[in-house]
């Protein structure tokens, strides 16, 4: 046995107690690791579906609300300076919350309204119609965007979290926990080998 694969340690009824203690520490630390990284990977996988199928109906989204463009413009003409001018302000802002996923916050992108559309005479003479369905097919596309946002940086951040837990994982299964048990192993058979020195002794004094 190398010094590589045991801790320096002396062998003795306290340090077998001790090592005892610290293998029960380091296995309960890997079970409870390996619970959280299934967590995690579970939670991953679900965002990797949604990322999926989110990216599939953006595409579908993003064609349509371009289709609706062309419709509005062939309409009611270039109207977008008139937009332009119009618009002092956002309507649609987005918020941040947080998510929690076995101890990891997770940022949460949402969107929504705030005040009344600027805009919302337009077209009144001709095309309201269409720039309705512009508007409504626009906005679908940003929140699709700003989900699509939310889940990417999830996913992100969800891919680095459940990278270092099975390094740790890893660590404690292949490294730690073999070195402590044969550490405990190193003493048992040195704390044996003086028994039995001890009782040869007694034996050789006897006699």
């Amino acid at each position: 046995m190398s010094g590589k694969d045991k801790l320096p340690i002396f062998p003795s009824r306290g340090a077998q107690t001790m090592m005892k203690g610290r293998l029960m520490g380091a296995q309960k630390g890997h079970s409870l690791l390996k619970k959280k990284a299934d967590a995690l990977q579970m939670r991953f996988r679900m965002i990797l579906g949604k990322i999926i199928q989110t990216k599939t109906l953006m595409g579908e989204v993003m064609k349509e609300a371009a289709f609706s463009l062309a419709e509005a413009k062939f309409t009611t003409g270039d109207f977008n300076q008139v937009v332009l001018q119009n618009v002092t302000k956002a309507q649609i802002k987005i918020r941040t919350k947080k998510d929690n996923v076995a101890g990891v916050t997770l940022p949460v992108f949402e969107s929504y309204q705030d005040g009344t559309d600027t805009y919302e005479l337009a077209g009144l003479a001709r095309g309201g119609q269409q720039l309705a369905k512009l508007k409504k097919n626009y906005q679908t596309a940003i929140k699709l965007l700003v989900e699509l946002a939310s889940l990417q940086t999830s996913f992100v951040t969800l891919d680095d979290v459940i990278k270092i837990t099975n390094r740790r994982v890893n660590a404690i299964e292949h490294v730690i926990i073999p070195r402590i048990e044969k550490t405990l192993a190193y003493i048992i058979s040195e704390l044996d080998e003086l028994e039995r020195e001890e009782f040869y002794r007694y034996i050789t004094i006897e006699v």
